[in-house]
């Protein structure tokens, strides 16, 4: 299933036989995980950990195949950065693992609770979803991450990478299999399904054998799976991320925030996609900005006011589908507004409901931004780039939810988590 797939394909009777088969070994594998203590779970996270960390050579011998292979086939720059992995990116994958060890388990945790009138004791507790499963593009990461979250969190995961990233997945799930074996616990912990589309769909359609899916990539991958699935979705939504610089901007912070948020990894969601600049500072501004972002090879789509400002600056002339788009790539759309309320309409038309900062001294335009911005993440005086789970502090994420039920934003251990009601009584009958 690509970004350009217009709908699930059909499922066959093999598909369906094989998402059946796989799904209940990770509904048994998931009783297992649900049962375990912190400590066991944390050792079995660091097992991982060191077994990737031995197998670095074969990773990146695997993904190098992946790269070659997409390269061959004109993929795109910014996909190929998100499909490498080179030793650095394989030991940084290996401690994000780690660090997933490190945090609390939230397994158990009391949500609230309280003691009824007629003694009736009553708690709500985190407890494992059971069966995820994770449909995501060229971003082999993706694998690690969602097994290391999935076994803290106590959950079975299966995984369906796209094929771009075919061999560097295999054998990162081969390893991490194996490496759960080693601490005794069920290698079916994490799976990895292979086969057409027709399997992703029988994945899409195993409600009760699957308790949540998580799409993560582009666009039409999600709605796909979004308006395909009968299994519950939690929607991570693409990335056309806003930077707003307003009258009162720090102009050398707000430079610093708009290179940072476009250039430090374009290829990611959290990616600055829009630059929005007021009137008021858009002489000052915009001409160092242009530039700056031209020098670092981002490629401009602009409006008339801004292009009047860029001086030998090489600008395009923006059209509404400019500002409607993720470019996943060194690309930017720029406009200059009028005010507040014309930025915050702009991000209203375009925004994808991800990240959206304000620079400004101003604490009212600020707070405005924050009521009014409807997104996972509002950000002031800082770069869209630090929306991200490792960046809260949360470990290593399954993703960044758009979506308004259950979680939004970065999702980490809990988010991977229900409740259930524990009551406790004497006796009490009603």
């Amino acid at each position: 299933m690509t970004a350009t797939t217009a709908g699930p394909a059909q499922a066959s009777p093999e598909d369906v036989e094989l998402v059946t088969a796989l799904a209940t070994r990770s509904r048994v594998a998931a009783r297992r995980l649900a049962l375990l203590t912190r400590a066991e779970k944390d050792a079995a996270l660091h097992a991982l950990a060191d077994a990737l960390d031995a197998a670095s050579e074969q990773v990146v011998a695997a993904n190098s195949e992946d790269v070659e292979r997409g390269r061959s086939q004109g993929m795109a720059q910014s996909l190929q950065d998100r499909l490498r992995l080179d030793p650095e990116r394989v030991a940084a994958v290996a401690q994000a693992l780690r660090d997933v060890a490190g945090l609390p388990d939230p397994v158990g945790e009391v949500v609230r609770g309280s003691t009824l009138a007629n003694g009736l004791q009553i708690r709500e507790v985190r407890v494992p979803m059971g069966v995820v499963g994770m449909i995501y593009e060229a971003r082999p990461n993706v694998t690690v991450d969602a097994a290391g979250l999935g076994l803290k969190s106590g959950n079975a995961v299966i995984l369906r990478g796209g094929s771009a990233a075919a061999s560097s997945n295999r054998v990162l799930v081969d390893v991490m299999r194996s490496a759960l074996t080693t601490v005794g616990l069920p290698a079916d912990a994490v799976q990895l399904l292979e086969g057409g589309h027709g399997s992703v769909t029988a994945l899409m359609r195993a409600r009760g054998l699957v308790d949540l899916l998580i799409p993560r990539g582009g666009a039409g991958l999600i709605q796909s799976v979004v308006l395909g699935s009968t299994v519950p979705v939690i929607e991570t939504g693409i990335g056309n991320c806003h930077v707003y610089v307003d009258a009162a901007a720090d102009l050398e912070q707000a430079r610093a925030i708009t290179i940072n948020a476009k250039t430090h990894r374009p290829s990611v969601c959290n990616a600055a996609e829009s630059l929005l600049v007021h009137r008021a500072v858009a002489a000052d501004f915009l001409p160092v900005a242009l530039r700056q972002l031209c020098d670092a090879g981002v490629r401009l789509h602009v409006d008339p006011a801004t292009a009047a400002l860029a001086g030998d600056v090489p600008t395009e002339a923006a059209t509404d589908e400019d500002y409607a788009t993720e470019y996943h790539g060194l690309e930017m759309s720029v406009a200059v507004v009028d005010d507040l309320d014309a930025a915050l309409e702009h991000v209203r038309r375009f925004g994808s409901g991800h990240s959206e900062a304000i620079v400004t001294q101003d604490r009212g335009a600020s707070r405005r931004w924050v009521a009014e911005v409807d997104a996972a993440a509002v950000l002031v005086n800082a770069s869209t780039r630090f929306t991200d789970g490792g960046e809260f502090g949360f470990g290593a994420e399954i993703g960044i939810s758009t979506q308004k039920l259950h979680a939004r934003g970065p999702m980490a251990l809990p988010e991977l988590t229900t409740t259930k009601w524990v009551v406790e009584g004497e006796g009490h009958v009603r």
